[in-house]
């Protein structure tokens, strides 16, 4: 049975549109691949329950034609390899990959190995982007579980299309709000001249339980039960993906408003937590080797140009919100190891406390 989405029953975060598939994907040319690691029974010590996930920002190598990106770290106990480049240089050269907090180095690894056999010029000059949330309270991440075979499975089938979301992929292991969490996503159509996408995607691993909300809901303290026997601060991974025209400088400004949409969900930004946000724009494929390249780009200003990225950051702030309720409704109860439980959200329950908070469902 597919788990229901947001919109499904009626959910509707913000004023404006989704793209046709509701995700990260619906920007031209982004592609999305995960390999998902589940070894051993319910309640085995050694129990793993992990994963990679791989975003490509076009449908070509991303080291042959790069493209303009920009991160904001909203709490920094958490680790994303390539962010002193990404800063410094403001462009995006190689997938972004995400894993479990532990394997980031041999992911890492991985990554490089994969890029050479494609290219090795670009093997040697490629620090790929890599991060991570901490899955181990399910997983026994310290029997390292990814090879370097199941990173080049992220990475070869990375497509567009549907996203398949929660237990998937580096969201395995992972929880939210006390509830079992995940990978999840969301876009959003700005409105112009030549309309916009904005697409989402998320790895959850964070929030208190009581301060869940969802719409301005106070869901979680609705549904009170189902708590996990230990809480752990967590973090999240929020990926931005636009085709508008934005400089590095914009892009920042654009990830910096992830944040924003985990707050409206009801993170704080925990001081044992990584909320880390990475926001690419497809617009500009930028040549190298060199020679000058011709850019286009939404300008700054307080007038038409400032309303335009004005609807781009409301857009990613909302998209932010509804992939990480994707993320929970379809995230599916899992036992790791030791028999730890993360109870999946009981996405009727949800339903009735929207219901009488006065919020339309279907």
């Amino acid at each position: 049975m597919t788990s229901p989405r947001a919109r499904d029953i009626g959910i509707r975060i913000g004023p404006g549109d989704p793209g046709p598939l509701g995700a990260i994907t619906d920007v031209p040319g982004v592609r999305v691949g995960h390999r998902t690691i589940v070894r051993g029974d319910d309640g085995d010590d050694g129990a793993v329950r992990t994963g990679v996930t791989a975003i490509f920002p076009s449908q070509e190598d991303p080291w042959a034609g790069w493209v303009y990106a920009g991160t904001h770290i909203l709490n920094g106990y958490g680790e994303m390899i390539g962010v002193n480049q990404l800063d410094e240089w403001g462009v995006l050269m190689s997938p972004i990959v995400l894993t479990s907090s532990l394997l980031i180095g041999s992911v890492y690894e991985a990554t490089v190995r994969w890029i050479a056999a494609r290219d090795r010029e670009a093997g040697e000059e490629i620090m790929p982007v890599v991060t991570e949330c901490d899955d181990s309270w399910l997983s026994d991440a310290l029997s390292f579980p990814v090879g370097g075979q199941d990173v080049a499975a992220a990475l070869d089938g990375a497509v567009g299309g549907s996203v398949v979301e929660g237990n998937v992929g580096a969201g395995t292991g992972m929880a939210c709000f006390d509830f079992k969490g995940g990978i999840g996503t969301a876009s959003r159509i700005v409105p112009s001249t030549d309309p916009y996408t904005v697409g989402v995607l998320v790895l959850t691993n964070f929030g208190d339980r009581e301060r869940l909300q969802i719409d301005g809901v106070q869901v979680g303290r609705e549904i009170s039960d189902l708590l996990p026997t230990h809480h752990q601060d967590g973090s999240c991974v929020v990926v931005i993906a636009t085709d508008a025209p934005l400089l590095p400088h914009q892009l920042r400004r654009l990830a910096a408003r992830g944040g924003m949409g985990l707050a409206a969900v009801g993170s704080y930004a925990s001081n044992g937590s990584g909320e880390q946000m990475l926001a690419f724009s497809t617009a500009n494929r930028l040549t190298h080797g060199g020679a000058p390249t011709t850019v286009h780009a939404i300008a700054d200003g307080p007038a038409e140009e400032g309303w335009l990225l004005s609807r781009l950051f409301e857009a990613t702030v909302d998209a932010t919100q509804e992939a990480v309720v994707n993320a929970m409704f379809a995230a599916e109860t899992m036992v790791g190891r030791h028999g730890r439980t993360l109870h999946a959200i009981p996405v009727d329950r949800v339903v009735d406390a929207m219901r009488r908070a006065g919020r339309p469902t279907a």
